[in-house]
């Protein structure tokens, strides 16, 4: 089931400085801090390690697709990959939404988390874990493309389970759990 997964072994250990370092050019998408600057791009700041390398790895393999990550993925080495993820998984999150949240979506959001047991996989506090990545304070647009993309099969999976996972919840539910999941403070 987790067969596209991919775990770093051996070689030198990851380098938070060189990881500073590497991330220059992602900062004007993903914030120097890895907190995201653009609605559409993820907030990388405290992600899992291995969730961070894996999706790496996956745009470096043409695995997974996107015209600004592909390219520069294209030529890290896995040392590199390596420096960036521990770099990111090592910052704070932050909040990216503003204002007080409407109560009616978030009830509506944490009923579909729960219907479709979200924590099961991305645990408690959904703060993720492993090779599953943390979903609270994502940028709401970022989380409505990603569930819609999962739904309708274009997004990348790295072992199918998100897309599996996908395919009950309906519109309405989507746009409810992205919009939770973005007013949620991001636990590190």
């Amino acid at each position: 089931m987790l067969s596209g997964l991919i775990i770093p072994v051996g070689g030198k250990a990851a380098d938070l400085e060189a990881g500073r370092r590497k991330i220059e050019v992602c900062a004007p998408c993903h914030g120097l801090d890895g907190n995201s600057i653009a609605p559409e791009v993820p907030s990388l700041a405290g992600q899992p390690q291995l969730y961070l390398y894996n999706q790496l790895i996956q745009f470096r393999e043409g695995r997974r697709r996107n015209p600004l990550m592909s390219p520069f993925a294209a030529n890290l080495s896995d040392k590199d990959i390596q420096d960036i993820a521990a770099y990111f998984a090592a910052q704070k999150p932050v909040s990216t939404h503003g204002g007080e949240p409407d109560p009616q979506k978030m009830a509506a959001g944490k009923q579909a988390l729960e219907k479709h047991r979200c924590a099961f996989c991305h645990g408690p506090g959904l703060a993720g874990r492993d090779h599953i990545p943390r979903l609270t304070g994502q940028p709401y647009a970022y989380l409505l493309k990603q569930l819609r993309g999962f739904k309708d099969q274009t997004s990348a999976d790295i072992d199918g389970s998100m897309t599996e996972a996908a395919q009950p919840l309906s519109d309405e539910e989507i746009e409810a759990l992205a919009y939770y999941l973005a007013h949620l403070s991001p636990v590190p």
